[in-house]
């Protein structure tokens, strides 16, 4: 599997970029980078491939791509890349609304996995709290999240997704709208990520936790995404974690 990396020295695009080299059945086909960023034109590891800015040439050899970027450079290289139909797998977070609309629209050109959350056994964890709550509605639930000290102090797509999913199969069971779950957010030195989904029941309550000791664990589940993704042919449309973890 060709694959190619956007956001490639970033915190995930990094961990990514040693996975992909150390396996062999992987190749790295591109490492794509901000055009600001001073890796460019400097080799990856010492290879052949050179870190590099995105353009709309070089993009067709990869067999999938894989962007940990921002949103602005994840909705920049979908509209250089065009109609091609280039399997993505995305992670980016912290898309608006407005931009989260405009990057489902690109997956009329090409298949794209997208996901607030790629670590693996994230996806099992979120089924477990919302079936919880579909069983379990007149519990009151909350999220909470830790990361590290350096990310933004406004929730993250994680805890955005819990709390939405909570609310939706909340109302959905109650038949009215339910009130919104509250999201603590705290950020502690390193710690890589810690997801918390507590329901109040009054005289108990339950709390689901989703810790995540290395960043690798984001790496390894965006690959594995990746090679589901690309397993057979897709079509063009949007697809989630569960669709690549369904039996």
């Amino acid at each position: 599997m060709r694959v190619g990396i956007l956001g490639a020295s970033g915190r995930v695009g990094t961990r990514l970029v040693e996975l992909v080299l150390a396996n062999p059945g992987l190749q790295l086909a591109a490492a794509l980078v901000s055009p600001a960023s001073r890796l460019c034109g400097t080799p990856v590891a010492g290879g052949s491939i050179e870190y590099r800015a995105a353009d709309s040439a070089m993009n067709s050899h990869c067999d999938v791509v894989i962007d940990f970027s921002t949103p602005a450079a994840s909705l920049a290289f979908q509209e250089q890349i065009g109609e091609k139909p280039i399997p993505m797998v995305i992670g980016t977070t912290g898309f608006s609304i407005e931009e989260a609309e405009r990057l489902a629209g690109y997956a009329a050109h090409r298949p794209m996995l997208i996901s607030a959350n790629f670590a693996r056994g994230f996806e099992a964890f979120r089924l477990g709290a919302v079936d919880f709550m579909r069983r379990m509605a007149a519990a009151e639930p909350s999220v909470a999240e830790i990361y590290h000290a350096r990310k933004k102090s406004e929730p993250s797509g994680t805890s955005r997704l819990l709390a939405g999913e909570l609310h939706a199969t909340r109302s959905e069971v109650m038949g009215f709208a339910a009130p919104e779950p509250p999201i603590s957010v705290h950020r502690e030195g390193d710690t890589v990520g810690v997801n918390e989904v507590r329901f109040d029941l009054g005289s108990a309550d339950v709390t689901f936790t989703y810790r995540v000791h290395t960043l690798a664990a984001y790496a390894e589940g965006a690959l594995a995404a990746a090679e589901w993704l690309i397993s057979e042919p897709r079509a063009n449309r949007r697809y989630t974690l569960a669709d690549s973890l369904a039996r």
